[in-house]
């Protein structure tokens, strides 16, 4: 069994999702409710995940690792390499982009200056999309005919826009992948999931 520090609504929705995809048990633990998750991750950020006498930090590195020890569809052997590919962009290109929005409404105090920065990070946002957008012209998700653990991962992220006043601009077919994510069983456990332990 896996352990999962984990934040509701941060990126380790998307690890838990994973988990569940490929069938593995999990004990999750709130951060929030920890006055020392420092000691487990210095950085103080989630996912962590705990295999044994392993602590795994970084939502790629922890992604990868689960998508290697467990095979699945989610990382087929036939398109390993854009897979992977796709899982990095999202980790390390899209992700960052969001992280732009809650830097810049944590630390700007100006609001005019705060709201012309946070329009254009919101630009580059809408970029990104655009991409996801023209690789899903062929196809439901970015792993083809089934959900990959990218689509997963920007599913993920494709929400966090709603807290700030910004216009995140969303293509159609990215928009039917995320609702079509959303509508995973697994998906929609990870949600219920983490409002059960929330309210305790």
């Amino acid at each position: 069994m896996y352990t999962l520090y984990y934040s509701q609504g941060a990126c380790s929705v998307a690890t838990q999702v994973v988990l569940r995809e490929l069938g593995q048990e999990v004990t999750l633990i709130d951060v929030q409710q920890l006055s020392d998750f420092e000691k487990i991750n210095a950085v103080g950020t989630v996912p962590v995940l705990i295999d044994g006498d392993k602590t795994l930090t970084e939502g790629a590195a922890i992604m990868l690792y689960l998508l290697n020890k467990h095979s699945s569809a989610l990382f087929p052997e036939s398109a390993r390499h854009q897979a992977t590919q796709d899982i990095m962009f999202a980790n390390a290109t899209m992700h960052p982009a969001y992280g732009r929005l809650f830097f810049l409404g944590q630390n700007v105090i100006n609001e005019k200056i705060k709201q012309e920065t946070l329009n254009t990070a919101a630009v580059s946002i809408n970029r990104l999309w655009k991409i996801i957008e023209s690789q899903l012209a062929n196809k439901r998700f970015l792993g083809g005919d089934s959900p990959s653990a990218a689509d997963i991962m920007l599913t993920v992220y494709s929400s966090w826009g709603a807290y700030f006043p910004v216009d995140i601009v969303i293509g159609d077919k990215t928009l039917a992948m995320i609702i079509a994510v959303q509508a995973m069983p697994s998906f929609i456990k990870t949600a219920k999931a983490e409002q059960i332990l929330s309210a305790k």
